[in-house]
C-alpha cells in the first residue's frame, strides 16, 4: 500500500499536513507494507528537508500511490483520476460551494473519504482539529478583549510557535475582574479551557458564576443543559436535547447578563435554539462585549456573528442596535472574533496532533481488512457513485438542491 502525502493547493494556503515526518516514522514502524512519497511543497509546516531526513522520499509521483491524504479541498483540476482520497471535502452539509468538487470527484471515478466522517462504532469521531481551534480561538479572543477595551497587545497567534508560546503570552498579561462564559465541553471547549486553566484563571460553577461577584476574573465552562430548558418545563438532560431539540428554548440570557467575554466552542445541531437572539444583544442588560466565536456558525445561534473573519483581519465589531457591521472599538459595538481556520494558525502542533490520531485509528484499517469498518463508514462515493451512506447528497450532485 503506498500513501501520498499531497501538496496543499487551495487559496489560502494551509501550512497543515495530515502527517507529519514523526508520523510517517511511526507508520512504517508499524506497517512494514506501507510506503509513502511526499510531494514537494514550499509553504507546509514541515519542511521538504524535513521529510526526507526522516527518511522519506519527497517527489512529484503522486500518480503512483494508491491512496492521497490531504487537509483541505483538492482543486478540481488536480484530482488524479480513480485515486482513494482523504481530505474535508466540505459536501457533507450540501455546501452549495463544493457542489462542483463532488461531481468532479464522481465523474473522475475516485474513492472519497471524508475526515469529517472518520467515525467509530459509536458516530463519534476520531480526527479532528477541534483542540487546536479551541486553543488558538481562546487565546484570539484574549487579543481582542485587550484591543476592544484598550488594556493590551498580544501578538497574532499565527507569529508565535507553538501552544506553549501562545500561553507564554497570555501569562503576561493583567486582567481585569472579568467573568467570562465558555459554551461546549467536546474537542473545541476542552482546547479553550486548557489555555484558561494555563493562565491559573479561577473556574467556577455555575451557581457561583450567576450570583457572586469575584475580586479576580473568573471563567464558568457550560453545556447544553445548563443554557437550554425544555418548553414544557419538565426537567431536561443533554441527551433529551440532543434528541429532541425543538422541545427546548435558551435560556443563556442568564449568562449574558453577567459575561463580559464569552467563548463559544459548543457543537450547533439542526433544530437547536438560538443561545442569543439579535433581540437579546438589544437588552439593556445584554453584558458581554467580546465574543470568541470557535464554532463559527454564521447568521445562527451566536447573533453577532454575522460573517467569518480571517486570519489577516480577524476582528470586527457588531451594532446590536442596527444589527450591522460597525468598528469593534465603538462604545456598542460587541467585538467578534469569528476566523473559521483557527488550526492553520497553529500548524505544526495541530498536524501532530491529528497525524497522531489518524495513525491511530486509520491507517491500521488498510492493513486489519477494516475490521473495525472506519474506511466503510468514511467512504463517499465508489464507482463513480456515491455510497449508501451518503445517498442523501444525491438531490445536492444533481443541483437539485
Amino acid at each position: 500500500m503506498k500513501f501520498g502525502v499531497i501538496r496543499e493547493r487551495k487559496n489560502p494556503p494551509d501550512r497543515r499536513v495530515v502527517l507529519s515526518p514523526q508520523a510517517c516514522q511511526k507508520v512504517a514502524k508499524n506497517h512494514p507494507k506501507a510506503e509513502i512519497i511526499v510531494e514537494p511543497s514550499p509553504i507546509r509546516t514541515f519542511t521538504d528537508a524535513e521529510y526526507r531526513e526522516a527518511g522519506f522520499e519527497v517527489a512529484p509521483k503522486m500518480e503512483e500511490c494508491d491512496v492521497l491524504l490531504g487537509v483541505k479541498e483538492v482543486p478540481i483540476q488536480d484530482l488524479i483520476p480513480n485515486k482513494k482520497y482523504f481530505f474535508f471535502s466540505h459536501t457533507i452539509k450540501k455546501q452549495p460551494y463544493n457542489r462542483k468538487l463532488l461531481q468532479a470527484i464522481l465523474k473522475k471515478n475516485i474513492e472519497l473519504y471524508d475526515h469529517e466522517v472518520i467515525t467509530n462504532q459509536k458516530e463519534q469521531r476520531l480526527v479532528a482539529f477541534g483542540r487546536y481551534a479551541g486553543i488558538v480561538g481562546a487565546y484570539s479572543g484574549f487579543r481582542a478583549y485587550g484591543l476592544k477595551h484598550g488594556l493590551f497587545k498580544l501578538p497574532k497567534a499565527e507569529t508565535l510557535t507553538d501552544q506553549q508560546a501562545l500561553i507564554s503570552e497570555l501569562k503576561k498579561i493583567s486582567l481585569p475582574n472579568i467573568k467570562i462564559i465558555l459554551t461546549g465541553r467536546g474537542r473545541v471547549g476542552n482546547g479553550a479551557r486548557e489555555m484558561l486553566d494555563a493562565m491559573n484563571l479561577r473556574k467556577v460553577n455555575v451557581t457561583e458564576y450567576l450570583e457572586q461577584d469575584f475580586n479576580e476574573p473568573v471563567y464558568c465552562q457550560i453545556d447544553a443543559s445548563d443554557y437550554n430548558r425544555r418548553k414544557d418545563g419538565v426537567r431536561g438532560n443533554k441527551e433529551d436535547f440532543f434528541a429532541n431539540p425543538e422541545a427546548y428554548k435558551s435560556n443563556f440570557f442568564r449568562f449574558a447578563r453577567v459575561s463580559d467575554f464569552y467563548i463559544a466552542g459548543h457543537f450547533y445541531g439542526q433544530g437547536a435554539p438560538y443561545l442569543y437572539t439579535r433581540e437579546d444583544a438589544k437588552h439593556p442588560d445584554f453584558k458581554i462585549s467580546v465574543v470568541a466565536d470557535v464554532s463559527c456558525d454564521i447568521d445562527g445561534p451566536i447573533a453577532s456573528t454575522i460573517r467569518a473573519s480571517t486570519i489577516a483581519k480577524p476582528i470586527y465589531g457588531y451594532d446590536p442596535k442596527t444589527e450591522l457591521e460597525t468598528n469593534y472599538k465603538n462604545k456598542s459595538a460587541i467585538a467578534v472574533m469569528a476566523v473559521d481556520n483557527l488550526p492553520c494558525e497553529l500548524p505544526r502542533d495541530a498536524s501532530v496532533g491529528f497525524g497522531d490520531a489518524f495513525v491511530k485509528n486509520v491507517i491500521p484499517a488498510f492493513f486489519n481488512k477494516d475490521e473495525e469498518g472506519v474506511l466503510k463508514r468514511a467512504l463517499m462515493t465508489k464507482n463513480g457513485k456515491l455510497t449508501k451512506r451518503f445517498a442523501y447528497l444525491q438531490d445536492y450532485v444533481d443541483g437539485k438542491e
